[in-house]
């Protein structure tokens, strides 16, 4: 049985998807849709987390329902220096 929401993502690109949940009630999880645990390199140290994810929940199963518009990039002073910031009636010269 599928347990839909929808979801906003921006990579690859904006869209609004339809995706698909960890059951709430599973026994193996917790209703958190898999297992996450450190491990260690030879030597015993930290080298990175791993995630195991549960069999009741597809994280791949998901559905782009409405692509959303790229928004254009304002300009800033900051970004952009021949911009006209109103704090100074300097000539950029």
């Amino acid at each position: 049985m599928l347990r839909l929401r929808i979801q906003h993502t921006t990579w690859p690109r904006r869209a609004l998807v339809l995706t698909d949940t960890p059951r709430p009630d599973c026994r193996a999880c917790g209703g958190e849709g898999g297992h996450e645990y450190d491990y260690g390199d030879e030597a015993g140290e930290y080298a990175g987390t791993e995630w195991d994810p549960c069999p009741c929940w597809d994280e791949n199963r998901r559905w782009i329902l409405v692509p959303l518009p790229r928004l254009p990039r304002r300009r800033t002073a900051a970004r952009d220096p021949w911009a006209a910031n109103g704090s100074s009636d300097e000539p950029p010269f």
